[in-house]
Formats: structure tokens, sequence, C-alpha cells
């Protein structure tokens, strides 16, 4: 998933993985609390939320960053509403 997510960010080296990874762990939690149970690595819907995700809080300059936290704020919501997900 993190090379996934980095392809996404533009990122090339492996120098702020750590922060990655840490930003990847935080959407799987959040996706949780937000009652998704079933949160996959290989469901593209699942990637791309977690995509969503880092891309909105990545970086400190991020002007981006409120349209991609709104999109992906959309796509947890839909979600942990669909019957396919909420349910383990």
């Amino acid at each position: 998933m993190i090379d996934k997510v980095k392809l996404s960010l533009r990122i090339k080296n492996s120098k702020l993985d750590d922060e990655i990874n840490d930003l990847i762990e935080a959407c799987k939690i959040d996706l949780s609390i937000s009652g998704v149970r079933k949160v996959e690595l290989t469901d593209p819907i699942i990637q791309r939320a977690i995509i969503l995700y880092c891309k909105a809080n990545f970086g400190l300059d991020n002007k981006d960053g409120e349209k991609y936290q709104k999109s992906y704020d959309l796509l947890k919501q839909s979600l942990s509403l669909c019957g396919d997900y909420n349910v383990v």
C-alpha cells in the first residue's frame, strides 16, 4: 500500500516512509472508528480512501488538503453506511 500512496504523493524516495506508514495506519483506525469493519488493503475503495486520507494529511504546506479531506470524509461516510463494509 505504501508504494501506491507514495506514487499518489509523487514521492520517489524512502525518507518519508515512516510518516506515510503512520498515516496509513491512522486512516485504518479512523475508518474502523467510523464503523467500517471491512478494511482490506486489496480492496480498491479502501485503497482510494487511504490515498485520499494521506493526500489530505501529508505535509505542512498542503494547499489542497481541505479538498482531499472532504473527499475522504464523503467516501468514509458512504463506506460506513454500506452493508458490504460495515458488517464483519
